[in-house]
Formats: structure tokens, sequence, C-alpha cells
């Protein structure tokens, strides 16, 4: 299956089924949220320099996947929060780093900043939910959040689908961030027309003025 690419500066970026992408610099590739939904997710696993996880949901994060990955490639580093490190993390698991908001480091050779820390809520009467988004040099992953980073951000990773999704605070939430383009991701429960339709309300053409990029794993930009 061929990749999903555009460029932002001097990086690749490829967008794989719901909320997976890779950010690619020269040799050297950062691997965010391979979950359940994405397939391609233990073959991504592979060839990762580095792996972040926005937080422990199996849509984010495909357990046995990177535990195998860890198993096999010792080297591996895996960043995430401390729910995400108690589901992968045996007493004598290498390569696991708990993030937390504000924390800042290198990863695959990107400089990464931790954002937020709460998911967004799906209902009063469900507990509250830890989410760290990324921003990956001026690429923004939230996970599954509205968070706004108090930086420059290039190119938005914007979430629009899903049980704790709203319309309306998805496009405050891009008017906020102000990216000079966002990337619909976390759409797997979307048909094309509800695709579709978030381009057209939360595009160029509707409510937040910024181009919204809709691709489908396999297509090439």
């Amino acid at each position: 299956m061929a990749c999903i690419i555009w460029v932002v500066t001097n990086t690749s970026i490829t967008k794989y089924a719901h909320s997976c992408v890779t950010l690619t610099q020269g040799e050297t590739t950062l691997l965010i949220d391979p979950g359940a939904f994405t397939p391609q997710g233990p073959e991504l696993l592979q060839s990762a320099h580095a792996v972040l996880i926005t937080h422990d949901h199996p849509d984010h994060i495909d357990v046995n996947a990177v535990r195998a990955a860890i198993d096999a490639r010792p080297e591996l580093t895996v960043y995430g929060p401390a729910k995400v490190a108690e589901l992968l993390s045996d007493d004598d698991t290498p390569g696991i780093t708990v993030v937390e908001p504000g924390d800042t480091f290198g990863a695959a050779g990107f400089e990464v900043r931790a954002v937020g820390g709460q998911h967004a809520p799906l209902h009063p009467d469900m507990p509250a939910m830890t989410n760290v988004g990324y921003l990956v040099e001026d690429v923004y992953h939230p996970g599954d959040s509205y968070d706004v980073p108090n930086a420059p951000v290039e190119t938005l990773l914007l979430p629009t689908s899903g049980p704790w999704t709203v319309f309306a605070q998805a496009v405050d939430f891009v008017r906020a961030v102000r990216p000079r383009q966002s990337v619909q991701i976390h759409d797997s429960l979307l048909s094309d027309a509800g695709r579709q339709a978030m381009t057209t309300f939360l595009g160029t053409d509707g409510l937040t003025g910024i181009p919204l990029l809709t691709l489908e794993p396999g297509q090439t930009l």
C-alpha cells in the first residue's frame, strides 16, 4: 500500500489509518499512535526509530504490537504518559520513557514538546482521562484533545470523529491554533460523505479559513 506523504519544511509526514502518522527526516522516522485501528502498525513499529503515544486507548496504542516491537528491538524508545508505561512495562522492560505536559525532549532527531495532559471529556459520568499531545517541530498531534500549544504550528493534525469530538469546539480549536494547514486524522468513524463534510465546514471555505486536507490511506501527495 502506498503512503500518504506531504512535506512541511524538511519533514515528510505520512498519514496512516485513524490517528497514526509518521514523521521522517532523512533516514530517521518518528511514529505516533500506532493503534489497533491501524493495520500497518506492527510493520511501522519494525522500522520506527522512536514512538510517541498520546494515551492508553486501544485506537492509539496496540499494546501487544508495541510490546512485541520492544522485545524484538531493545533499542526502540517509546514515549507516553504514565498510564501507557503501566500497560507496557514489566520490571525489566527497557526503552519506555514517561512524558508529562511541558516536557521537552529529542526523539528520532526531532525536537518534541508535550502539551495538554487531559483527554477531552466524553461525559460527566465518566472519570477524567490522561492525554498528552505532541508538538514535533512545527507539526502538532493533539491526541484526543483540543489543547492549544503556546507555539507556532505549521501543520495541525486535526481529529474529526469520535465520541468526544464536538464540531463547534473543533472550529474554535483550529482558529486558536492558527496553523498554515490542517490534516484530518482520527477519522475512522466517518464515511466518505462525513469526511467531505468536515473538509467543507472546517476548511478554507468554511468556518476556519484554513485548508483542511482529507487524505485516504494509499493516496500520495
